[in-house]
């Protein structure tokens, strides 16, 4: 099952597709998209830009965002269950502080942090506790992002091509993240940007997602074969071509 910004599962189902990720950070942090600095900037609006803050990056997997946070002379702390995932973003970020963890579950002092934030992370947790975990260790007035990048299925092409691709991060105007009660003032900054990419690549994301990790290799086969003759032959691209793969990025600040 999909949702509006990620995939939606029960408590048992997320578990087991979020253990998709507990190997493969090299191939992970190869092909999937960054984010735009704006989303950074927006959490950051009325502090002072040059205050040291402790930030908290949670599900940080291989570090995409975590790179956002880094070089601003923070003290950054990365959170993932992978330790695997936590590896890669070790050699990406050397300076952040890495802990095996989940946003349910912080090995963190109360009141610790000024900034924490969940890139394509949220949807993997239960809400509820991962709200009140996240009040526990901000300080009075910290600020939570929620953060994700949705493929922008109002382009045909790439709509049709998140349906082979079974991807659940499709681009929903109306979506709204379930937070709990201790983080208040929701509010939403929607940035649309560009991922260059090849036809190559594009079958190389396809493999870093949580469908294609969990199928059996008869299902993977037929997807690869799907998006190949749909890249190649359908749409007519050649090895190597470029390509612009746009996204929204949808990302959420609440306030404790």
């Amino acid at each position: 099952m999909t949702g509006r910004g990620g995939p939606v599962f029960d408590g048992a189902r997320r578990i087991e597709m979020a253990d998709a990720f507990q190997e493969g950070g090299e191939h992970y942090h190869r092909v999937r998209p960054g984010y735009p600095p704006e989303s950074l900037e927006w959490l950051l609006e009325g502090r002072d830009p040059d205050a040291a803050l402790d930030v908290l990056d949670v599900g940080a997997g291989t570090g995409k965002f975590t790179q956002l946070l880094d070089g601003r002379g923070w003290r950054v702390t990365a959170v993932d269950p992978s330790a695997d995932m936590l590896a890669q973003l070790q050699r990406n970020v050397p300076a952040a502080r890495t802990l095996e963890g989940t946003a349910e579950h912080l090995d963190l002092a109360d009141h610790s942090i000024d900034l924490a934030v969940a890139a394509q992370a949220w949807h993997w947790c239960e809400p509820l506790a991962a709200s009140t975990e996240l009040a526990r260790v901000l300080r009075p007035g910290g600020t939570v992002g929620l953060v994700w990048n949705q493929l922008d299925v109002g382009t045909p092409w790439v709509h049709r091509l998140a349906r082979i691709m079974h991807a659940g991060d499709v681009h929903k105007p109306d979506f709204r993240p379930h937070v709990g009660p201790e983080l208040r003032g929701l509010q939403c900054l929607q940035t649309r940007w560009e991922q260059q990419a090849t036809p190559e690549g594009l079958l190389e994301l396809v493999k870093s997602r949580s469908y294609y990790l969990k199928a059996g290799e008869a299902i993977r086969a037929k997807v690869l074969a799907n998006l190949r003759w749909y890249l190649f032959d359908h749409l007519g691209h050649t090895p190597g071509e470029n390509l612009a793969l746009p996204y929204f990025t949808q990302t959420w600040r609440a306030h404790t």
